[in-house]
């Protein structure tokens, strides 16, 4: 398993346990609850792994990284 994969699996936990309900782009459907995760939701360049919704409103972003990487080095994807 990769180590990004292994972030996955740790971040799908972490969300449930928060609230959320996960689901993947091709299945989106942002009216099953009041919180939804939505993996690997395109973007104009690339893709965030996880866009958080909020009563149907975009209001984060989660960004599944292997463990010990770096802020500063990924900080570029922000943009």
């Amino acid at each position: 398993m990769r180590p990004e994969d292994k972030a996955r699996l740790n971040i799908d936990k972490l969300l449930r346990e928060s609230g959320w309900t996960i689901q993947n782009y091709n299945e989106l459907n942002l009216s099953t609850s009041l919180g939804v995760a939505v993996r690997e939701f395109p973007l104009s360049k690339d893709h965030a792994d996880y866009l958080l919704f909020l009563s149907r409103s975009a209001v984060g972003v989660v960004e599944a990284k292997p463990a010990g990487t770096t802020l500063s080095g990924v900080a570029e994807q922000t943009q």
